[in-house]
């Protein structure tokens, strides 16, 4: 599928590779809803890129919220060709530690948000594509692309939430693709490793430089127009479906 005149639903959208991701979605002439709990960061991320975009706050665990705001898409731009969900939380706690069990409400609320919040939200968009007209000559009429990480395969000491949440969200790729390939939807997976996000751009040198150490090649942290690129190139290259694509530079993360 071609970017140019399609729409997109892009959650986590107002930073990171979300944002990297609706930069390069408008410059191939593609127009964008921005979803994102912040709002301040919605407002200068549509500043930026102009009248191809639009935004709306809420939270990916929220259904009327996402109706709303795949409502408020289908209304700006007619209908939505392309979801991207990149929204999500981290946060680590070992299984039990020092005082005691981890809690239950910790890790319930990294799945919540993470894994059910990205199926919350593809399962409302791909009500919508399956409803547009061919876009290909094999019929084609959404793609969703759908964002884990690396723990999904290596997750570290301390990540069992975190890893079950992007290891849930590789597991479901595939019957989702085989549950939408008859609607003309496309279900792909992007694992990304260590990216230069806003988070890790802050880290002091002592993070930073181990994790480059265990990189393979290039030496460095991940560009988030990288990332932004391989999205591109899923949504144009129609035979890749029901498939997950580590984007790490061939690190693997050690126990701790």
């Amino acid at each position: 599928m071609d970017l140019e005149r399609k729409s997109a639903f892009i959650t986590g959208g107002a930073s990171g590779l979300g944002l990297a991701t609706a930069r390069n979605f408008v410059a191939a002439g593609c127009k964008v809803m921005l979803f994102d709990r912040n709002e301040e960061a919605l407002q200068a991320a549509v500043n930026e890129l102009g009248e191809s975009a639009a935004s709306f706050v809420g939270d990916v665990t929220d259904e009327a919220s996402v109706q709303a705001a795949v409502n408020a898409a289908v209304e700006a731009f007619g209908t939505i060709h392309i979801n991207v969900n990149s929204a999500g939380i981290g946060g680590a706690a070992r299984t039990v530690g020092r005082d005691g069990a981890m809690p239950l409400a910790k890790f319930e609320n990294i799945v919540r948000i993470n894994l059910i919040g990205t199926f919350n939200v593809l399962r409302l968009c791909a009500e919508v594509m399956q409803n547009n007209e061919a876009q290909t000559d094999d019929g084609e009429r959404g793609v969703i692309i759908n964002v884990a990480s690396i723990a999904a395969f290596d997750g570290q000491t301390g990540q069992a939430g975190y890893a079950a949440s992007k290891g849930g969200i590789v597991a479901m790729t595939l019957p989702i693709a085989r549950d939408l390939g008859k609607r003309g939807i496309r279900v792909m997976c992007i694992a990304p490793g260590i990216f230069e996000t806003p988070l890790m751009s802050a880290a002091p040198a002592e993070v930073r430089e181990p994790l480059i150490d265990i990189t393979q090649f290039p030496k460095r942290l991940g560009d988030p127009d990288e990332f932004a690129s391989q999205v591109a190139h899923i949504v144009n290259c129609g035979y890749l479906n029901g498939e997950t694509i580590r984007l790490d530079a061939g690190v693997r993360m050690p126990a701790i």
